[in-house]
């Protein structure tokens, strides 16, 4: 189990849970550009930008074959796109406005965690590269679990490595999968608008939705007040 938490003399009693894609980064520059790469490498027909990135979120295999690959060569993709991504992802993906000091600000109050569908070791060095990985005491990844969101298993994993006895425990997310997840779970999910899922859909999956992450932060530091 983790070490216990504690703020000054107030024990800390909630953990936060991140989504990356669309809640703390954007890299879509970066994966519309891996995808296109691998299309030309494999001669295939590109299929548009909005396409791609309505299925951003979902695991990369998936994400092909709904784009219309065969899936006897999907994760042959995969492999091309990964290759790709891991060369431009740093330069190519950004903080969104206040991610970080959202972050920042909610590492006062609250255990963090990361749970994405992206691969964990890109995840954490674009962590070490916008210098917030040492706020996450855990990072939970594609290659970290047999069932990515909106299963549980990757949220479950990552209360595994923490201590989460009579703490309150949210996920924010700006998907439908992480609050899908956060339900299958058993946890608390927040929308956050900065990403690629609209209010009417998120809406259908929680009663909390706010602009960004920063806004989210805020509203939880005030529920602990």
């Amino acid at each position: 189990m983790a070490q216990l938490y504690k703020m000054g003399e107030v024990t800390i009693k909630m953990i936060i849970l991140f989504d990356l894609d669309g809640t703390l980064i954007d890299s879509t520059d970066a994966i519309l550009e891996s995808f296109h790469h691998s299309f030309d490498v494999h001669k295939l027909t590109h299929p548009s930008d909005d396409a791609i990135k309505a299925l951003i979120g979902y695991p990369l295999d998936v994400m092909y074959v709904e784009l219309g690959v065969d899936k006897k060569i999907a994760w042959d993709l995969v492999g091309t796109y990964k290759e790709h991504y891991r060369k431009i992802s740093t330069q190519k993906t950004y903080l969104l406005e206040s991610a970080k000091e959202a972050v920042i600000e909610a590492s006062k109050f609250a255990i963090l965690g990361i749970v994405t569908t992206k691969t964990g070791l890109y995840s954490r060095v674009l962590m070490e590269h916008f210098e917030l990985m040492d706020y996450f005491e855990v990072l939970i990844g594609r290659e970290d679990v047999e069932n990515p969101k909106p299963h549980a298993e990757p949220i479950l994993k990552a209360l595994e490595s923490l201590d989460t006895n009579n703490k309150e425990i949210w996920i924010i997310g700006d998907t439908k999968l992480d609050l899908i997840s956060a339900k299958n779970a058993g946890i608390n999910s927040i929308g956050v608008l900065s990403g690629y899922d609209e209010h009417a859909i998120l809406k259908e999956y929680t009663d909390v939705i706010f602009n960004d992450a920063y806004e989210a932060v805020e509203y939880l530091q005030n529920r602990k007040k």
